[in-house]
């Protein structure tokens, strides 16, 4: 019957994949029965339980690919497509009660059916709990895809959390980036300002230097001016000095006039 189904190289794919699971799931437990050491057993069991997880990935990623080419098949084939999947998930529930039976063998009472790890406390999951040759075909297709619901629900979850986490950390990349730009910035205006420090004091010290000289010449001019005024008083004082040279453009004091009496001789 699979080989009349019409399925898209992708579909194809993943059943193939799952039949080659199921074949070797039947092969192992047709060598456990052959296996008389417990522990061998239970690693044999173990490995038997990764195939199942394996094979209930694949059907959920089968059923995945028949809704998303659900719209280009004609109904027909939707049909026989989904009983291949409800067919596919019997025969692996069917795995999961052999599986049961072997555990219940190695001392195990109380089985899940097919439990991969939901995360539930032991209480709740211990109440809900329901042995697989208890159920009918279509209670164990039930569960089974109330797991995958379950198990879709999960991944969608995480994938919103990935999704939130890539999120924040773009945003704080681009803060990070704003803030390494406003440092670079600070940075520059800094070495500008100490520039500009540095040229003020080499300003200020060469002011200081002309303030120094201007004061300099200064003291000077009215050292000379002090001389020049003192000699003037000097030949004033005393022009008769002949110790202090005229000074040029200056000229020298007139001498004192006498004035002489001449009497009339003839009035005597």
């Amino acid at each position: 019957m699979a080989s009349d189904l019409q399925m898209s190289p992708q579909l194809e794919q993943i059943h193939g994949e799952i039949k080659d699971n199921f074949r070797a799931l039947s092969n192992g437990f047709q060598r456990l029965d052959k296996i008389k050491d417990s522990n061998r057993q239970s690693k044999q069991l173990e490995e038997l339980t990764g195939r199942m997880r394996e094979c209930k990935r694949l059907i959920k990623e089968f059923d995945r690919e028949i809704k998303d080419e659900e719209s280009k098949n004609p109904p027909e084939v939707n049909k026989q497509l989904n009983d291949e999947k409800q067919s596919m998930i019997k025969e692996l529930n069917s795995y999961v009660a052999l599986r049961k039976t072997y555990l219940n063998t190695l001392g195990n009472k109380r089985v899940e059916l097919f439990d991969m790890g939901a995360g539930a406390s032991d209480v709740t999951a211990e109440e809900n709990v329901q042995m697989a040759s208890e159920m009918s075909n279509q209670e164990l297709v039930d569960a089974g895809m109330k797991t995958m619901d379950e198990t879709d629900q999960a991944i969608e979850r995480s994938k919103k959390v990935v999704e939130q986490t890539i999120e924040v950390g773009t945003q704080t990349a681009v803060t990070l980036k704003g803030q390494t730009e406003q440092m670079g910035r600070i940075v520059n205006e800094l070495d500008t300002i100490q520039f500009s420090i540095k040229k003020a004091s080499q300003l200020v010290k060469e002011i200081g230097r002309q303030v120094a000289t201007d004061k300099c010449i200064m003291l000077f001019l009215f050292l000379i001016v002090c001389g020049v005024v003192a000699i003037i008083i000097v030949k004033i004082v005393n022009p008769n000095n002949k110790d202090i040279r005229d000074i040029p453009g200056l000229a020298p004091p007139a001498p004192s006039r006498r004035l002489l009496y001449l009497r009339d001789t003839d009035q005597f």
